[in-house]
């Protein structure tokens, strides 16, 4: 047995284990000297992993639903935001004091259109 056993089995080893308790059942006079070995100990850690394979499949699920859920959310909130800032603008004016407690740059405060220098004949 390896000395570490704190990563997820390949899907290949835990079908080559199934497959193994499949065959181990249809061998009638097997008869392990330790118990845990036998078919019906094997069957239950069988049982309990098709279990937490369940249920690590539900809760993979919940996470997308939730993200998904996350997601919408954060888009109708900068949606809304952006028409609100939209809003202020259009009551307020562009140069009002409530443009920039929003956190948008009054006109007044925009940096000035400079000319470019006209680029030298080839």
């Amino acid at each position: 047995m390896p000395s570490r056993q704190d990563y997820p089995l390949s899907p290949a080893v835990l079908a080559n284990d199934r497959a193994t308790l499949d065959a181990l059942q249809d061998i009638v006079d097997y008869a392990p000297h330790n118990l845990e070995h036998g078919t019906a100990a094997l069957r239950e850690c069988e049982v309990a992993l098709r279990q937490a394979e369940l249920e690590t499949e539900r809760a993979r699920l919940a996470y997308e639903l939730a993200r998904e859920r996350q997601i919408q959310a954060g888009w109708a909130l900068h949606n809304r935001t952006v028409g609100a800032r939209a809003e202020v603008v259009a009551q307020f004016g562009p140069d009002s004091h409530a443009v920039s407690a929003i956190g948008l740059t009054r006109k007044s405060e925009r940096k000035r259109a400079t000319r470019r220098a006209a680029a030298p004949p080839a």
